[in-house]
């Protein structure tokens, strides 16, 4: 059953009245190295139940009079043509994506930074692209013995040899199109150039996981573990800020390695750190935002639950996820959870026991829960979101939405004229039948429009789906796993 347990309104006012502290405690000058999904953060709102997809980008609206946007990204990623996984757009077309998406609501890109500069015909094409469009382009350099040799690192050999950012703002906001991009390196070079130039600048962290004050094995933060297994990322105690304050406070493996570097960075250019610890670095307010703790352990603890049955189907289909999949199995007995804490993969299992075919379950965020089994007509995924809709409209279970009359047709289609071996209908092709009977049938009209309805809902398939079902399924709100035919 879904349950709110975050206060997104909360969060925006407290997150950017953090922020404009920062910027206030070092001066007025402000870099922010922004960690984590600007847009469509779906990971925060599956465990953080209230919390917007677009919360920090909201935030940050908040902040747009007194702030610019910095895109980073690696010239090595261009190269190779590195691929975001959620969007399938390679990094250099999700830069240009992302400058659209912010200047269209109303934030300021002041320009783009190619790390780790190499003048190949794809990088030079990629900025030839960015300046004809009016963004300045600026080159930051591999620095031999970087992060560690601090002595060359800081100095005209080191960032200094990186182009200086022209910013306006007091808030300049780095981000990138994904992780090693080089944001850190980045803030940190334009310390250097800004205190070269008089101007005091600083530099803070935002990410929201793990939640720096929840406990170490909180699900919260067991779930971001789960989600960045693949990166082999292990949250830990922050001994930097316990031996400092002497309180417990929770940061990740890399933040605390890097921090001895960081921090002689800083000493070398300021004369000393502002910081003791990596958690001081954090600007991060979600978990001051979390108002029942029950509800958000639930979601995080299905999440981590998802994960682990997302990444098992990579694995069956031949993927070398192996050891992600033992990460998360490891991070479930922390939780103290299994597969079977899942209600609707009990459920949908119990229905394929009984039918002995593969089948589905759909429990609804009010907690109801719907089945369906794989019939010559319907997948089991189409035939448990009908079912559904049915509930949700209160329509008799005995009444058919689309006649079969009409899915017959659809499937000789895909069949003698499509070169398709599977003729029952996929879910996309199941709302266009269902939109069509809409035009003269009540019942199927009252069931479209409970399609909004089915945002939050958890579902699960005793056998893996089609890519067209998963993307449907998804778009529509609907939380999927999947599993093996036993």
């Amino acid at each position: 059953m879904y349950k709110i347990g975050f206060d997104n309104d909360k969060y925006l006012k407290m997150q950017s009245s953090r922020i404009r502290e920062r910027i206030n405690e070092f001066g007025g000058k402000l870099y922010l190295e922004f960690g984590g999904k600007l847009f469509d953060d779906y990971h925060a709102s599956r465990v953080l139940p209230g919390f917007k997809p677009d919360s920090k980008l909201q935030m940050l609206l908040h902040l747009k009079d007194e702030a610019e946007i910095v895109l980073v990204i690696s010239a090595e990623d261009v190269e190779k043509e590195k691929v975001r996984g959620d969007y399938g757009i390679t990094y250099d077309h999700d830069v240009e994506r992302l400058i659209g998406e912010f200047t269209a609501i109303g934030l300021m890109v002041g320009s783009v930074v190619l790390t780790k500069y190499n003048g190949t015909p794809k990088v030079l094409d990629f900025e030839k692209r960015l300046q004809e469009k009016g963004y300045p382009v600026y080159h930051h350099y591999v620095i031999d013995g970087y992060p560690s040799n601090v002595s060359k690192i800081v100095s005209d050999e080191g960032f200094g040899v990186n182009d200086y950012i022209k910013t306006e703002r007091k808030l300049v906001v780095i981000t990138a199109p994904g992780p090693g991009s080089g944001k850190m390196a980045t803030c940190l070079s334009q310390l250097y150039h800004e205190n070269k130039r008089g101007i005091k600048a600083g530099y803070a962290k935002f990410e929201t996981f793990p939640i720096w004050n929840l406990p170490l094995r909180h699900p919260v933060n067991l779930a971001y573990e789960a989600a960045t297994a693949d990166l082999n990322d292990v949250n830990m105690i922050d001994p930097w800020h316990l031996d400092a304050y002497g309180e417990t406070t929770v940061n990740y493996n890399r933040d605390v390695e890097i921090f001895p570097v960081l921090k002689a960075t800083f000493d070398r250019i300021y004369g000393e750190c502002p910081y003791k610890s990596p958690t001081d670095m954090g600007v991060n307010m979600a978990g001051n935002c979390i108002n029942d703790d029950d509800a958000v352990c639930e979601a995080a603890r299905q999440e981590i639950i998802r994960r682990y049955y997302n990444v098992r189907t990579d694995v069956n289909k031949g993927k070398d996820k192996r050891e992600e999949l033992y990460k998360i199995e490891l991070i479930m007995n922390q939780a103290g959870i299994s597969a079977t804490d899942r209600a609707c993969v009990v459920a949908a299992e119990k229905k394929a026991e009984e039918t002995g075919v593969p089948a589905a379950a759909i429990e609804l965020a009010d907690g109801r829960m719907l089945t369906g089994k794989t019939t010559d007509l319907l997948g089991c995924a189409s035939a448990s979101l009908l079912n559904a809709l049915k509930t949700l409209a209160g329509i008799d279970d005995g009444i058919y939405l689309i006649n079969p009359d009409v899915i017959r047709p659809i499937q000789e289609l895909k069949v003698n004229y499509l070169g398709n071996g599977n003729p029952c209908l996929h879910i996309d092709e199941v709302l266009i039948a269902l939109s069509m009977s809409a035009v003269t049938d009540e019942n199927a009209a009252k069931a479209l429009n409970e399609l909004k309805n089915l945002k939050n809902a958890e579902m699960h398939s005793t056998v893996p789906l089609s890519h067209v079902d998963v993307k449907v399924i998804k778009n529509l709100g609907l939380r999927l796993t999947a599993d093996i035919n036993k």
